[in-house]
Formats: structure tokens, sequence, C-alpha cells
């Protein structure tokens, strides 16, 4: 029996490092994990969805969603939830001819 890496598989069902499917699958798997996260935090805290949603200034709806699924939020948005829990961002941005970097 023949037996396939994680990498080969990955290759095969979702497509190479660079191309369009994998991009887009890593980017909803990313936003996915930032949502569980998110929500996980807020557990920890004992905030229920609307409670963080009156920190933030958002509708609890948009909490929900954003646990759910973090790719359909502005970064403004973000950047509020995770200070309303407490948490530690940094940020790094890589353009051919500079890099960022942001912490908060």
């Amino acid at each position: 029996m023949k037996t396939y890496t994680l990498d080969e598989v990955q290759d095969k069902i979702i497509g190479k490092k660079g191309t369009p499917n994998r991009d887009k699958f890593e980017y909803e798997l990313q936003m996915d994990l930032i949502g569980k996260a998110i929500k996980e935090s807020r557990q920890e805290r004992k905030l229920t969805q609307e409670q963080l949603g009156e920190l933030v200034g958002v509708q609890k709806a948009q909490i929900s969603r954003l646990e759910s699924n973090a790719s359909n939020v502005t970064i403004d948005t973000l950047m509020k939830v995770f200070t309303a829990l407490k948490a530690k961002v940094k940020l790094q941005v890589e353009l051919p001819n500079a890099k960022f970097n942001v912490a908060r």
C-alpha cells in the first residue's frame, strides 16, 4: 500500500501552494481559526456575544457571524474585538519593496 504525506494529499486535493484554489482554501482556514479563537476567548472571559458586541460597538449578530466566519469583517472591527478581549495583536505585511509590522 502506498502512503502519502499530508503535503502530497493537500497538493492533490486542494491544489499546490501558490495556486488560486490553495490560496483561497488557506485564507478561509485562517479566517475560520480566527473566528474560533475569538469565540473561545470570549467564552473564557464569560462574555456573551451581546456583551462583547456592546464592548465593540456592534450588534450581537455581527459577533455571531464573526465567530462563524471571520472573513467578512473589517480590520477595524477585528482590532476592536481583539482589544475588548485583551488580546495582543501582531500584524506583519510584506510587500515587494517594504515590510510593515504593527503591534497592538
